[in-house]
């Protein structure tokens, strides 16, 4: 396999110890000899999920900082958002957030495998002949 597009719901599994994921797994060990390629957003919404694991007490503060200083040292590649238009198209086809739809349009733009655990953009990866990292 190649590089591929990483989406923050895989980034955060491999920081959060209580989620556990075949998929993340697998991707986690293709950034051994592979790039993971991110829109840009994608550090915003894992600081945003590592902040809500740890008001909800799934996490302390200080594997929030110790989680993101981990996966800064990790190969991810972020890069602007695509164009609007299909990050919109997507979104209003598929149902998708904008958010999620950027990690469908960058995959799309790249040509590359995405790997996700959200069913929904996984099967509108599915519907627009994206691989999956499985």
């Amino acid at each position: 396999m190649s590089n591929f597009v990483v989406d923050a719901s895989v980034v955060c599994c491999w920081v959060l110890p209580d989620e556990a994921s075949t998929i993340a797994d697998r991707a986690l060990d293709l950034l051994g000899t592979n790039d993971a390629i991110a829109p840009d957003l994608v550090w915003h919404e894992v600081r945003n999920v590592l902040m809500l694991a740890r008001r909800r007490k799934r996490i302390d503060f200080d594997l929030v900082a110790q989680g993101l200083h981990f996966l800064r040292r990790l190969r991810i590649v972020t890069t602007p958002s695509p164009d609007d238009d299909p990050i919109l198209t997507l979104a209003e086809r598929h149902g998708l957030t904008a958010y999620d739809a950027s990690y469908l349009a960058l995959a799309i733009e790249r040509r590359m495998p995405l790997a996700t655990l959200d069913r929904k953009l996984a099967e509108a990866a599915g519907r627009e002949g994206v691989p999956l990292v499985s």
